[in-house]
């Protein structure tokens, strides 16, 4: 039988260690414990974070019992500990949150997904689900040394493109995958096209309040115009290999939807050039009447976001100006409607969206409107920001924990595909 991970905790200069008796704690919503899921290593491109302001919690291993780690001694040094937890790669789902004590005085922790972690027989484990295999999101794929070129070519053929000029920022200081995928000419390819959001949500990783986190990134400044959201549409429909797709509605931009009217012009141009290919958006699904007009355009794939199923979390999180969580409803409806293949973002947080009444919630969204997809993204936050939200709003109930959410969902929706990118055609 394997040892029980020990406690993973940091020097002030970010240094990792591992305590010599206490055990990994982890996070459930408001409950810190010693963890009774099945931890997994950590993956290849995933890595350790220290938590800054954080003491770490480990497990008393003869009384079973969370301790705060207020100072340790290493060598002839004696310091303040920082809790530590896992950044994982795109493909995994956490399941667990670090186990952490904020200091009064700790700031708001930049906008990641953070993991629990622990140190196992043969190092890093994390609390986790491989939840989507496809490789071809493999991180290897990516900002390979070949991709500055491509940028470079690509902005000479359209060097006054806004859309073009926006992703090689996100391309190459950002890391986005899906804007490099523009450059690479494959698969899902990003077209951001709003400057403009109807949501404030609490975690937008592209518009802070200054009292806030930092943004993950800066917002797109400048809205592109028609012809270059279609431009791009068109040479990636036509000429891109693998899983070919393009995608209004990227994390460098506001909500698609409230250019619903550009956008609806640029995909007819698009299929009045090519039929090859999907045409999908990323929504929070706040105008219906926008979206309808785009599936009628030729819209053949709909990802909306939400973060929970039970209005008042989702009011909580979204802070929706001018619509309400029956519109987004009504918009998975739409897309149902018109044939599209319908796809949540769930932004998915341990603790909360699986207590019992989240669960009911969002396997009855999900059975009503005969969704093909949940794609589980770890919501990017920090813990204790997130806990504040949903004090008061999330439904009632005992975290049953994610594991049992997703097989909740699979019973909910016979075929429902569970995973974490966007399907091609081929994949429908």
């Amino acid at each position: 039988m394997n040892a029980a991970p020990r406690l993973l905790f940091a020097d002030p200069e970010g240094n990792l260690y591992d305590h010599p008796e206490l055990l990994a704690a982890a996070r459930l919503g408001d409950a810190v414990g010693e963890p009774d899921e099945t931890p997994i290593p950590l993956p290849p491109y995933g890595r350790c974070a220290s938590l800054p302001g954080r003491l770490p919690v480990g497990i008393d291993p003869e009384t079973g019992e969370p301790v705060v780690l207020e100072e340790v001694t290493v060598g002839d040094r004696t310091f303040r500990p920082v809790a530590v937890g896992a950044l994982l790669q795109p493909g995994y789902t956490r399941t667990l949150l670090p186990a952490d004590e904020p200091l009064a005085d700790a700031p708001v922790l930049p906008q990641w997904a953070y993991t629990a972690a622990g140190w196992g027989e043969d190092g890093p484990v994390v609390w986790a689900l491989h939840t989507d295999t496809r490789t071809h999101w493999d991180p290897a794929r990516f900002s390979t040394r070949e991709l500055p070129g491509l940028v470079q070519a690509r902005l000479l053929a359209d060097a006054s493109n806004r859309v073009l000029r926006q992703l090689k920022v996100c391309a190459l200081e950002y890391n986005c995958f899906t804007s490099q995928n523009t450059f690479y000419c494959r698969d899902e390819a990003a077209i951001p096209a709003s400057v403009m959001c109807n949501a404030r949500c609490v975690g937008c990783i592209s518009d802070q309040p200054e009292d806030g986190p930092p943004a993950s990134h800066d917002r797109q400044e400048d809205p592109p115009l028609v012809e270059e959201m279609a431009r791009v549409g068109i040479h990636h429909l036509r000429n891109a290999t693998g899983r070919v797709m393009v995608s209004f509605g990227q994390g460098c931009e506001g909500e698609p939807l409230t250019r619903w009217k550009q956008i609806e012009k640029a995909i007819r141009a698009m299929r009045a050039d090519t039929g090859r290919g999907s045409i999908n958006i990323n929504t929070n699904g706040s105008l219906t009447h926008g979206l309808e007009a785009l599936l009628r355009a030729g819209l053949d794939a709909v990802r909306i976001s939400l973060n929970s199923a039970h209005e008042p979390l989702y009011r909580a999180y979204y802070r929706p100006v001018g619509y309400d969580f029956s519109d987004v409803e009504a918009s998975i409806a739409v897309a149902r409607k018109h044939g599209a293949y319908v796809a949540l973002n769930l932004l998915l947080f341990p603790g909360v969206n699986d207590r019992e009444g989240e669960v009911e919630a969002l396997c009855e969204l999900v059975a009503k409107h005969r969704v093909d997809q949940v794609q589980t993204r770890s919501l990017c936050i920090d813990p204790q920001q997130y806990l504040a939200v949903a004090r008061g709003a999330a439904a009632p109930g005992d975290p049953i924990g994610v594991p049992a959410l997703l097989e909740r969902l699979r019973k909910a929706r016979p075929g429902l595909v569970i995973g974490n990118f966007a399907r091609g055609l081929d994949e429908r």
